[in-house]
Parts: C-alpha cells; sequence; structure tokens
C-alpha cells in the first residue's frame, strides 16, 4: 500500500549582538527574508513587514511562501532577533535559510534548533488525543 508522507522541516532560533543599524532597518530586512526564502528553495506568495514602536518595539518581517512561512522579529534596543523558517518539500531546505540570515543579520553569536515535523498520513491514531470541546 502506498503512503502518503507530509514532509515539513522547522528550523528555529535566536540571533545575539546583531548591529543595531540592521535591527532597525525594515527594507533590508524584508530583502534578506526575500533572500532567504529563495536559498531555501521555496516560492514567496507574499511578503508582509511592519514595525512596532517605543522603546521595546522592533520590527517583524514574515513571509508566506507556497511550502509554509519564514519570520524574523528583531528588538534594537536588545541587539537581538528571532527566526522561524517551516518549510514543507522535500525540495525545501531551512538550514540553507538559517544560514542566510545569519550572514545578513551578522550576529555575534547565534543557536539554531531544528524538528523534524515530517508524519505519514495514516498515523496510528489510538496514541492521539481527541479535543473536548
Amino acid at each position: 500500500m502506498k503512503r502518503d508522507i507530509i514532509v515539513g522541516k522547522h528550523v528555529y532560533g535566536s540571533l545575539y549582538g546583531i548591529p543595531r543599524e540592521i535591527a532597525e532597518n525594515e527594507e533590508y530586512l524584508r530583502r534578506v527574508i526575500s533572500e532567504a526564502a529563495g536559498a531555501a528553495g521555496a516560492t514567496v506568495h507574499s511578503l508582509h513587514s511592519w514595525k512596532i514602536p517605543g522603546e521595546k518595539g522592533g520590527i517583524s518581517v514574515i513571509a508566506l511562501v507556497l511550502e509554509s512561512h519564514l519570520a524574523l522579529h528583531t528588538w534594537p534596543e536588545y541587539d537581538y532577533a528571532t527566526f522561524d523558517a517551516y518549510t514543507c518539500g522535500e525540495h525545501t531546505d531551512p538550514w540553507k535559510a538559517w544560514e542566510l540570515i545569519v550572514k545578513k543579520l551578522k550576529p555575534r553569536y547565534h543557536y539554531a534548533n531544528y524538528v523534524d515535523r515530517s508524519q505519514e498520513k495514516d498515523i496510528n491514531m489510538k496514541h492521539v488525543k481527541p479535543l473536548s470541546h
């Protein structure tokens, strides 16, 4: 019997010591996220960004890709950013997006996590807890 497989890959991490001129530059960060999507082999459907004002504000950039999403959030006050790349399809590689983000944001240090989000379609349902309404 042929089984359908959902192939999901999720890389997320934190970047510390980002130069403030990068963390505050919305147009630059939009370009970086677009490039990161391309590096991952994903197809950008739409790109959104916004600036959150105030002392603890920052910039958020979200790329909705046909294969899922990429998200970047910066906190210039703390020289800090988080990045999230979730892609589906065997042709994508979210690690390539992470590598580009690190190169372009120039943190002093960083770390990343990986989660394999792949799952067989006919999962053994005895281990799935139903939602109570």
